[in-house]
């Protein structure tokens, strides 16, 4: 089918979208508007923290599969020592990537970031150390996954340029056999 290059490209995966954002402004929302209808510091500590630990297990294990083809871990091998784990798909299933959906994922990863660090912010001018600890746990789960996600990326891009080369030399090999084959 071929594609009218005018046209506007919707979100493929509107759902995972959805829930990508929600829990993020979700997060946001309550540790902003809590204040309005709780007293308990306690309440808005485990809501919210609730809520930005959900946004970061949606994140990690389903929106950035589906909506990026990025999915990352870490362990702890046998000497002690952390070790990153990267998945990426396939250089042709990254390429039919939906542009919409990659945007919408990067620019609320980093912009809630943004957003918790205001709120820090805000709460060191009021001197309200509590509150600044909600944003501290909030913020440190949201620059966990854009330090995994931008890792990932990068590990992503490195095998595909690897894989590029291999398949353009083992190409030029074959090339050069066949070549000296029928002289």
């Amino acid at each position: 089918m071929d594609r009218n290059p005018g046209a506007v490209e919707n979100y493929a995966n509107p759902k995972t979208c959805f829930f990508h954002v929600f829990f993020k402004a979700a997060a946001l929302a309550f540790y902003i508007l809590s204040a309005l209808f709780f007293n308990s510091f306690v309440i808005i500590f485990v809501i919210t923290v609730l809520l930005a630990a959900l946004d970061f297990w949606v994140v990690k294990n389903v929106s950035g599969r589906i909506l990026v083809g990025l999915r990352w871990w870490n362990e702890i091998n046998e000497e002690g020592e952390s070790v990153w784990k990267f998945e990426c798909l396939d250089q042709e299933s990254l390429a039919r990537m939906n542009k919409k959906d990659s945007w919408l994922f990067w620019w609320t990863l980093y912009l809630s970031a943004v957003a918790w660090i205001v709120l820090g912010i805000f709460s060191l001018i009021r001197f309200q150390a509590d509150y600044l600890l909600v944003v501290g746990v909030c913020l440190s789960l949201g620059i966990a996954n854009i330090i995994g996600f931008t890792k990932c990326r990068k590990d992503a891009k490195k095998q595909i340029q690897q894989f590029a080369s291999q398949t353009i030399t083992s190409h030029l090999t074959s090339s050069i056999q066949s070549a000296l084959s029928v002289v």
